[in-house]
C-alpha cells in the first residue's frame, strides 16, 4: 500500500498559501537535495485541481536538464482529486473525481511506495483530518505572514513522530515527520 508524503513551504505561523514569500531567503541546494531525495522515493503524485493547474502548464515543458524534477514530475502517474475537472491534458495524470477517504483509499491501495503530495492545501488539510497522511516533509521559513491559508486550520488534533530535521543556512528549517497511529 501507498504513502502518502506531503512536502509543503510554510510560514512560522502555519501559512502554506501560495509560497511567494519564500523567494526573499534563496534556495540552498540541499533544500533541493531533500525534495529530490523525497521525490526518489515516491512513484506517484497526488494533486488537487488547483495545484494540478498550476502545476500543469510550468512542468509539463520542462526538461531534466532545465531541473532534475522533471522527469519525476512528467513521468510519474498523477492523481488529481477533483469534482470539476473532466480533462486532464498532462501526460500520465488520472481523474480520480470528488474528495473521499475511500476514494484517497483505493489510490493508496494502487501504488507500491511513495505518494508525493506538494501544495494542495485544502486536499491536505482533508487528508489530514481523515488519517491519511503518512509523512510531513515541511520546510519552515523564518517569517509569520499573518493571514492566509493555514495547514492545520485549528480543529481536530494529530499526533506525528519528528524523524529528521536539518537547519539550512539561509534560515529555513526542514522538518520530516510521521504520523502516529
Amino acid at each position: 500500500m501507498g504513502t502518502i508524503r506531503v512536502h509543503e513551504f510554510i510560514s512560522l505561523d502555519g501559512v502554506i498559501d501560495t509560497p511567494t514569500w519564500t523567494f526573499d531567503y534563496g534556495y540552498d541546494p540541499r533544500m533541493g537535495q531533500a525534495i529530490g531525495e523525497l521525490m526518489g522515493g515516491c512513484q506517484a503524485i497526488l494533486l488537487g485541481r488547483n495545484t494540478y493547474e498550476m502545476f500543469e502548464p510550468a512542468w509539463s515543458v520542462r526538461t531534466a536538464e532545465e531541473d532534475p524534477g522533471a522527469p519525476f514530475m512528467n513521468d510519474s502517474t498523477k492523481y488529481v482529486v477533483s469534482s470539476t475537472l473532466r480533462n486532464a491534458t498532462w501526460r500520465n495524470s488520472e481523474i480520480v473525481g470528488p474528495y473521499t477517504p475511500e476514494a484517497i483509499r483505493r489510490v493508496k491501495e494502487g501504488v507500491d511506495g511513495g505518494i508525493y503530495v506538494s501544495g494542495s492545501g485544502t486536499l491536505v488539510r482533508a487528508l489530514i483530518a481523515d488519517g491519511l497522511v503518512d509523512e510531513l516533509h515541511l520546510f519552515m521559513f523564518p517569517l509569520t505572514i499573518g493571514k492566509g491559508p493555514r495547514l492545520f486550520p485549528g480543529d481536530g488534533s494529530t499526533k506525528w513522530s519528528l524523524t529528521h530535521s536539518e537547519t539550512y543556512d539561509n534560515g529555513v528549517l526542514y522538518l520530516r515527520y510521521h504520523s502516529v497511529d
